[in-house]
């Protein structure tokens, strides 16, 4: 999981720009002593380059707790380097990013020290589903950033946009699609779920999930690439070679403003919504100020700042956000998502990666 917003969001750096958050909090004094610091865990590349220049210089300014940013490495190497440093009572970083399926396996080892709502004022304009939590209501996380997986084609070749994800299932698109290699980062069994079975419960089961997957199977003579590199498949869509498949929603239209024949869609079904949590270590000393720093980052304006200047979309209720139509629909959509299904990633990785192997790209 940790790979797609690794890869996706450090492009989304592009969009990173230098203007200033609007509207920062006013903190009490107590809270500006000079010794008042936090180590903060983000994906590196131009994603951290972003925060390290539009997001933590303002909420230091805001709170006077400086901020020291850490590149935290992709796929799950950070949550085993965080697992680690808790057992011998370390903190590689206080708060750190982290994907669903880390989340989750977090949980399991009881690495996340809960975070109490009750002082993370600006908690009810958060969207539910973005506060993660233990399964005894403690909360382990609280949603960071999200980013969508959309229908993508190419303008050149189809005049009109498609609407639904069954266009991946149209005979009239054979050896024309480009898809995402993985089974825990296509999500391709929840778009199947939610296209032809009613919803993404119907992999509560093994039985149920072996149908998606031969649902999926019927999918194969249209793929002309499962890919892992967005750039191949990015340079394919814009020159017609592979003019429909998969990809990120906001990279996608970075292209189609840089004047390239390429145009995002959100298909009836609703595109795939990805996120990352902020976590607190359990060996961290800086439970108030992580409390602080949580807040500060589900404000409104600043959920608005990261849609514009990171390209990310927002976690927190469409109503209370400035963003504009325009600058809405640049990183989001009101059409309700397919939302991963962490827990089969967590509970049935090898059994998923073993089938996904065998019926879909073996």
């Amino acid at each position: 999981m940790k790979d797609i917003l690794s890869t996706s969001v450090s492009r989304r750096g592009v969009l990173a720009g230098s203007a200033a958050i609007a509207g920062a909090l006013a903190m009490p004094s107590i809270l500006r002593a000079q010794d008042k610091s936090i180590k903060i865990g983000v994906y590196g590349g131009y994603f951290k380059d972003s925060f390290d220049k539009n997001i933590f210089p303002e909420f230091t300014k805001a709170t006077g707790i400086a901020v020291e940013s850490i590149a935290e490495p992709t796929g799950e190497a950070w949550l085993v380097q965080l697992e680690q440093a808790a057992k011998a009572g370390q903190a590689p970083a206080d708060l750190s990013m982290m994907s669903q399926v880390a989340m989750l396996k977090g949980q399991a080892t009881e690495l996340w020290a809960p975070i109490d709502m009750a002082k993370i004022s600006n908690a009810s304009g958060l969207i539910e589903r973005f506060v993660n939590k233990y399964p005894d209501g403690r909360v382990a996380g609280v949603g960071a950033v999200a980013w969508y997986i959309t229908l993508v084609t190419n303008t050149d070749v189809y005049k009109d946009a498609p609407t639904s994800w069954n266009a991946l299932w149209d005979p009239a698109n054979a050896d024309k699609l480009g898809l995402l290699a993985l089974v825990s980062n296509s999500f391709l069994l929840e778009v199947t779920a939610k296209t032809h079975f009613g919803g993404t419960n119907a992999l509560d089961t093994e039985e149920g999930i072996l149908k998606a997957f031969e649902k999926l199977a019927e999918v194969k003579p249209n793929v002309r690439l499962w890919y892992r590199d967005e750039a191949q498949f990015e340079q394919s869509l814009k020159s017609g070679e592979i003019p429909m498949g998969q990809y990120y929603h906001d990279v996608t239209g970075l292209a189609a403003a840089d004047g390239q024949p390429v145009r995002s869609t959100f298909p009836q079904e609703g595109g795939i919504q990805d996120s990352g949590c902020w976590a607190l270590s359990r060996a961290s000393t800086k439970t108030e100020e992580a409390h602080i720093f949580i807040d500060y980052m589900c404000q409104p304006s600043i959920q608005a700042t990261l849609s514009r200047k990171v390209g990310t979309a927002p976690t927190v209720k469409r109503e209370l956000l400035d963003l504009t139509a325009e600058e809405f629909a640049a990183v989001s959509s009101d059409i309700e998502p397919i939302t991963p299904r962490y827990d089969l990633y967590q509970t049935k990785s090898d059994w998923l990666n073993q089938k996904w192997t065998e019926l879909i790209v073996g």
